[in-house]
């Protein structure tokens, strides 16, 4: 059944801010300064505002030694909050130079260790970065992308984080997100070369048809549709006027579409705009969980 989930990107700005880290980054240093809320808290506070479900950056996670996730597991179990994923939010598998390639798949797959540590059912990794050249590509090989370089290599490498996933009970997820899965041809074209060893997440805000004016550019709800059956998780992002108020018609229509596939995972609220009216992060998780609601049932 569809459940309320959130994404730790979401209370990003409680949690300090911190830098996306990448494969060459160093090792996290502990808690943020000036942070509101530690990510141990944040189970507890889910809880009490009625979402029961959470997603977590890797670049939230201020500690991956084991000792720290085993205390992060046991918070989200005692407040009775599913772990789904871990977001790997950076890594690049479809790098081109060999010695980058290697190092990104060893760095994801270190993820996929702490997504089995602290109980998390998924995890979601990039589908790539490198751009896919249509330009004659399609009609030279009949408008089959699945010979295209590029989603074959995301796909190869894919499926075999997915397989090293596996072993732990962690299912590998992309998503309509980067260059390499940012329309829906391509991260079909993608998964069916995964031969259904990955899953998706179906993000309302990714495609390049939404990025211009209010986010309603035509073929959104087309390449939304596309992918929903295909979908283990959606994220739910809204589109908002100059006061700060979520288009709640646009937005239900987003989940409309979802539910036409029978959509049954967890719908993240994602909240990552500006502040308009003194309010705070959690008070706008729970407008969108109200409009997000009714889907749950």
């Amino acid at each position: 059944m569809p459940r309320i989930s959130t994404s730790s990107w979401s209370l990003h700005r409680s949690l300090g801010k911190p830098a996306v880290a990448t494969p060459d980054s160093p090792p996290a240093a502990g808690p943020v300064p000036g942070a509101q809320l530690s990510l141990l808290e944040l189970p507890g506070r889910l809880a009490a505002a009625g979402i029961g479900t959470l997603e977590i950056c890797h670049f939230h996670f201020p500690s991956t030694d084991a000792g720290y996730l085993a205390e992060l597991k046991a918070a989200a179990q005692d407040a009775g909050v599913e772990i789904f994923s871990v977001l790997i939010d950076a890594g690049d598998i479809t790098a081109s130079d060999l010695d980058a390639l290697a190092r990104d798949l060893a760095w994801i797959r270190g993820w996929l260790d702490v997504a089995a540590a602290i109980g998390a059912s998924h995890s979601r990794v990039i589908a790539g970065y490198a751009s896919v050249a249509r330009d004659g590509f399609v009609e030279q090989n009949g408008g089959d992308l699945r010979t295209h370089p590029i989603i074959r290599q995301s796909a190869a490498n894919l499926r075999s984080l997915a397989a090293y996933g596996a072993v732990q009970g962690v299912q590998v997820i992309t998503e309509n997100f980067r260059s390499t899965a940012e329309r829906a041809d391509q991260i079909l074209a993608i998964l069916e070369l995964c031969d259904g060893a990955v899953g998706t997440c179906a993000d309302f805000g990714n495609f390049p048809s939404t990025r211009s004016g209010q986010g309603k550019g035509p073929g959104k709800y087309d390449e939304l549709a596309a992918i929903a059956p295909k979908s283990t998780s959606a994220h739910a992002k809204a589109l908002y006027d100059g006061q700060g108020h979520p288009d709640q018609a646009e937005m239900e229509r987003c989940l409309d579409v979802m539910a036409a596939a029978g959509f049954d995972g967890p719908i993240s609220l994602i909240f990552d705009t500006p502040f308009h009216r003194g309010e705070d992060e959690w008070d706008n998780l729970a407008v969108l969980r109200e409009i997000v609601l009714p889907y749950t049932a």
